[in-house]
């Protein structure tokens, strides 16, 4: 498409759609400063050129992500199912207990009793990448011309988390750092915690996940890990997209780090990082052996992708 001023139609699905994302936002929610910015910056972008517009159309995978993770406040998934709290404890320790001196622990345990300097500064640096680096990841191909490549891995990065918001309320779930500060009782409205993690925010002074996980108003949504989902989902993509052996690299390091991160903070057991690595090759396999398959959804793909190349 030319760098031209959006046709009717397109003005009437961008407004519409923003205009539904606020007020469904302003009525359950409340408003943050960020919706109003990502609202004017998508609006602006959308209406500046061609160019910026097929971006906002690109990158509408992302923007599902973040409001469909956002709406997840509007019904919790603990009002919806009972919290695995202590089943979940105990099947980890029968599968991956570690012996000591105080009896066996889950490896949550033995790592919070564990723990050095160099760990805690590289765990933060690892769980810093988990969205960003797969969002750049994505941008490269889109900048690079592998328009097709780049929204397969964003529709499938978009599915991954569906499946693990679907998973969230079928079997909602505490994750350790719970447990260790409040026992086995699943108290609804618990706020979040920062865990292991705040050891990378005290020896830099930054505050960085203190900001983040004291606005998580569910705390019960750890299995699966979609933290250890993400990075292996830009892999398989970097691989299929023959990428620079730069980018496969970084991401399978990323990847393990990630998942070494999650269990050596407490914010994950290791089943809660083996089931996210399941889901991400479940929505891949779904998305390029299933959806794929289906006439009318590979055209709109290929439509999609004619679009935001322009």
């Amino acid at each position: 498409m030319k760098a031209q001023a959006p046709v009717l139609n397109e003005s009437l699905w961008c407004a519409g759609a923003l205009a539904l994302w606020l007020a469904v936002t302003a009525l359950f929610i409340g408003f943050r400063p960020e919706h109003i910015v990502m609202a004017v910056l998508i609006f602006a972008l959308f209406f500046i050129c061609g160019p910026t517009r097929r971006l906002v159309v690109a990158l509408a995978p992302f923007f599902i992500f973040g409001i469909s993770y956002d709406w997840m406040n509007i019904v919790p998934n603990y009002m919806v199912n009972p919290v695995d709290v202590q089943g979940l404890y105990e099947t980890e320790k029968s599968l991956f207990g570690i012996a000591s001196e105080a009896g066996v622990l889950t490896p949550n345990e033995f790592f919070a009793a564990h723990h050095c300097a160099a760990a805690d500064f590289a765990a933060g640096i690892f769980y810093l990448c988990w969205v960003p680096l797969p969002i750049v990841f994505g941008l490269w191909l889109y900048f690079t011309g592998k328009t097709g490549q780049y929204l397969h891995f964003a529709m499938v990065f978009l599915l991954v988390n569906l499946l693990g918001f679907t998973f969230y309320y079928i079997h909602p779930a505490a994750p350790p750092w719970y447990v260790a500060l409040h026992g086995f009782e699943a108290v609804p409205g618990t706020p979040g915690d920062v865990a292991g993690l705040g050891r990378f925010d005290e020896m830099t002074g930054l505050g960085i996940f203190n900001g983040l996980y004291a606005r998580n108003s569910n705390v019960f949504a750890a299995l699966p890990s979609l933290h250890s989902a993400y990075t292996p989902v830009a892999l398989i993509y970097a691989i299929r997209s023959r990428s620079s052996a730069v980018w496969i690299a970084v991401l399978a390091i990323v990847s393990a780090g990630i998942w070494w991160t999650a269990v050596y903070s407490s914010h994950h057991y290791i089943i809660d990082v083996l089931c996210g690595i399941a889901c991400a090759l479940a929505g891949f396999a779904l998305f390029e052996f299933g959806l794929m398959k289906i006439g009318p959804f590979a055209r709109f793909v290929e439509k999609y992708t004619r679009y935001i190349h322009g």
